[in-house]
């Protein structure tokens, strides 16, 4: 369908075809935290430092608009998650396309006693999506599962279910090495991405992390808090981006941690996406 096609290829590199998506949806399970208290700046921010995409609710994309900087893909994020960690569908994909949204996004707990409430929250969205030809992102987290080898296979059957249910883009936990990453990533017939979790305490393990990730043959990172709250968030996103683009090493990523911090641009009176 050639319109999720375009849109698609907003939210993507064009040379790498890879992308780095941030996601700025933290406001309503965990409060203004740190990072996105001022999202307006957060995301010139991100735009700047390379980020090909930031995933907003919908409330907060007027707020959020940047002012002056890069271009940047807007996913709209139609789920919320709760303080009791459930997942509520507070849009839909209609919304989206008002708003101007590039993509959609979904999180989807499965695995738990609620799976088949969201099972049939994604087959809506998914049928939604595709009769109005916008990209669906699902991120499909299993939840906590101590056993490395049950945590694999519960990682890898949350991967197939998003494709099988319609996503045009999967975003997953990270297994914790890039050789069993592999195989999250060959259960996935459709491109996959890894969500960067809770903080790191060092920068290096989360630009490992990212490493390993794209070793694994995955289409790149969606990370949070380990962007905005980093003391150079513009200068993280930037480390990450060489990694995901163009294949650097970590070494050589860490060197735009370095650099001078990027720092929000003068704001004008034409907000633009």
């Amino acid at each position: 369908m050639l319109g999720k096609k375009i849109r698609m290829e907003r939210v993507l590199d064009r040379n790498s075809k890879k992308t780095v998506i941030v996601p700025l949806i933290h406001g309503v399970g965990m409060g203004p935290i740190e990072g996105i208290k001022d999202i307006k700046n957060t995301v010139d921010i991100v735009s700047l430092g390379g980020a090909n995409a930031v995933i907003l609710h919908k409330g907060i994309v007027t707020a959020g608009h940047r002012h002056t900087g890069k271009d940047i893909g807007l996913i709209l994020h139609l789920t919320a998650t709760l303080e009791n960690g459930k997942q509520a569908l507070v849009a839909d994909v209609e919304e989206a396309i008002t708003i101007g949204a590039d993509a959609v996004s979904v999180r989807i707990d499965v695995g738990g006693k609620d799976e088949e409430v969201m099972l049939n929250m994604l087959g809506e969205v998914s049928r939604d999506a595709s009769i109005w030809g916008m990209p669906l992102f699902a991120l499909m987290d299993p939840g906590s599962v101590s056993d490395k080898e049950k945590r694999l296979k519960s990682l890898m059957r949350a991967a197939r279910i998003g494709a099988e249910m319609g996503a045009d883009m999967v975003r997953i936990p990270y297994s914790g090495s890039a050789d069993t990453f592999k195989e999250v990533v060959s259960a996935c017939p459709v491109p996959l991405v890894a969500i960067g979790g809770e903080k790191k305490t060092r920068e290096k393990e989360f630009l490992e992390m990212v490493h390993g990730v794209m070793a694994a043959g995955a289409y790149g990172v969606s990370a949070g808090r380990n962007i905005f709250q980093y003391k150079k968030p513009g200068n993280m996103i930037n480390a990450v981006s060489r990694i995901v683009h163009n294949g650097s090493s970590v070494s050589t990523a860490m060197e735009a941690l370095k650099e001078k911090p990027i720092e929000s641009s003068v704001f004008g009176n034409t907000p633009i996406w």
